[in-house]
Parts: structure tokens; sequence; C-alpha cells
């Protein structure tokens, strides 16, 4: 008996929002794909979904032999990471991706086998974001085949859009979140790129370092993009306020920042 034939999955880094971030290789990996799977997490964040059909139809609509739906797919929900300690929400995360992968693997196994699928992936797949993740935990339920396709990261538009560098001559860049920031950030580490702070963690570094420098960036590569930068010390209050306003008018935000020494 043959064995079963793998699925053709492509994660595809579509970039921090604007069509031109897309790279030629992304364009083509959008053309090979039948069925694009987009998680749905509710109208708060329809946007997402809007740029993400915004973007097939300017790369792949009129492109002959091409034709391609989009399936959402509801989001499990997941508990508050602010509640939890690590090991808690490391335990979290994982149940939240295999909850993920059970529900695509369920739409993927409906479809032909031969229907190309594609996960259409904000920013690079590479940097925290999980569907690489999930997309190997359905490799455990159905045999799959993995295409990823990189993209410009949110902290690539960051330095773009403010014009900057950033790290110093020789100097190392760190990457990590804000649930973790406050507790990792040291001189040491020099710049400190800071991703998925829902609450602005670096109001917990004014006191230590006052001098730190912030080049802050929201909706990066969009029309709403929004940009502050500055002596954290003096622009804290302003990124906070802004951030606020953003996200009660849209609904939802998507930000980046990046601390560096003065």
């Amino acid at each position: 008996m043959s064995p079963p034939t793998p699925r053709i999955i492509k994660v595809i880094g579509i970039g921090a929002g604007s069509p031109g971030h897309l790279t030629q290789e992304a364009i083509a990996a959008l053309r090979a794909v039948d069925v694009f799977l987009v998680a749905d997490k509710g109208s708060a964040k329809d946007d997402l979904v809007a740029v993400r059909r915004a973007i097939c139809a300017e790369f792949v609509e009129g492109v002959e032999g091409q034709d391609y739906r989009f399936v959402t797919v509801p989001d499990p929900t997941r508990g508050p990471d602010a509640e939890r300690d690590d090991t808690a929400y490391r335990s979290g995360v994982a149940d939240w991706h295999a909850a993920r992968a059970d529900r695509y693997a369920e739409v993927i196994a409906a479809l032909p086998v031969d229907a190309v699928v594609g996960f259409l992936v904000w920013g690079d797949p590479a940097f925290y974001d999980s569907t690489i993740r999930v997309v190997d935990a359905i490799g455990e339920r159905l045999p799959i085949v993995t295409h990823v396709v990189p993209g410009i990261s949110a902290f690539q538009a960051l330095a773009a859009a403010h014009s900057i560098v950033l790290h110093a001559v020789g100097q190392p860049v760190h990457i990590t979140t804000g649930r973790r920031l406050v507790d990792e950030w040291s001189p040491s580490l020099g710049s400190v790129v800071v991703m998925l702070d829902g609450h602005l963690a670096c109001q917990g570094l004014v006191e230590r370092a006052p001098d730190l420098l912030i080049h802050w960036g929201a909706y990066l590569g969009l029309p709403q993009q929004t940009l502050r930068s500055g002596r954290l010390a003096d622009v804290i209050d302003d990124v906070v306020a802004v951030r606020a306003e953003l996200r009660a008018e849209h609904g939802w935000i998507m930000d980046v920042y990046v601390l560096s020494p003065s």
C-alpha cells in the first residue's frame, strides 16, 4: 500500500504591512497557493485579514491560471499571559498551538489532496511568530511538506522608517519581548529590540536608565503608520498616550520599538 500523499504547505512572510515589502520569492509562493488559511480573531482584527486579501488581490488576481480562496478558522481561546509564571506560560502556549493545529489539520484534511495550502505571516515567520511551530504540529497529524518564505520583519521596517542602524559599531542587538524586558535589561546588552509588548514594559526602565533612546513605531508599512523617538524619559508618556489612542481608534495595534544607549 502506497503512503499517503503529503500536503504542501507554504508559510509566506508578507512583511510588516506594505505590499511593497513582498519579495519576488513571496509573490511566486502566493501564486502557487490554492487555499489560504487565516485565523479568525474577531472583528477587531478584520483589518489584518483585509490587508492579506488586498495583497493577494494585487499580486495574484488576474494572473492566468491562478485561482485561490480564503478559509477563516476560528482561533482557540488563549489565557492571559500576565497571570502566568514561565512554566505555566510555556504550557499555555503549547496547548494553544496544539488546539490551533487540530483545527487547521481538520480543515486541510477536507481539502483535495493536491490543494496547496498557504499561511500569510505578518513580518518574518522566524521572529516571534507561532506559524512554523503550528505547521510542525500539523505535520504530526497529517503528512505534509513545508516551504517557508522569509519576509521583512517589523524591526527591519522600524529601522528603515526611522532611518537608523539598530546597533552601534561592533555591538550586539538583543531581541526580546515586553514580558522579559525589565528582568533581562542591562547596559551590556547594547540595543534591545522589543516585540509583543502590549503594556510598554519600558516604562519600568525610566528610573534605571532615563537616557536610553527609544525608537517606536506602530502599523509599520500601513497608511496609519505612526512613529515616535527620543530620550526614553522625555517621550514615554507621549508614546503611552498615542498607543492608547490608536488602539481605541482601530480596535487593534501592532507595534515594536528599540532601546539604544544614548
